[in-house]
């Protein structure tokens, strides 16, 4: 792969990282860690792991993030910020 690409997504892992650990509403944080896993995906795929790949799409973007949108809804708010 372009080792500008490779770059290029690694700054966006790394902006998805800072924007999931600041954002205060929990379902923003799970699409963020969603697309966190699609790069990271995109890395390995990269890198040649394409078996990682597979089980980073599949279970990091895919299977968590229906899992935390589930624990997310079932969820109620204490305070309004």
């Amino acid at each position: 792969m372009i080792w500008q690409l490779n770059l290029l997504i690694l700054t966006m892992v790394l902006a998805c990282s800072i924007a999931a650990i600041t954002v205060k509403d929990l379902l923003s944080a799970v699409i963020v860690l969603s697309a966190y896993s699609f790069l990271m995906c995109l890395l390995w795929t990269g890198m040649g792991a394409v078996d990682v790949a597979f089980t980073e799409a599949a279970v990091g973007a895919g299977v968590s993030t229906i899992f935390f949108i589930a624990a997310v809804y079932k969820t109620t708010r204490r305070t309004k910020d």
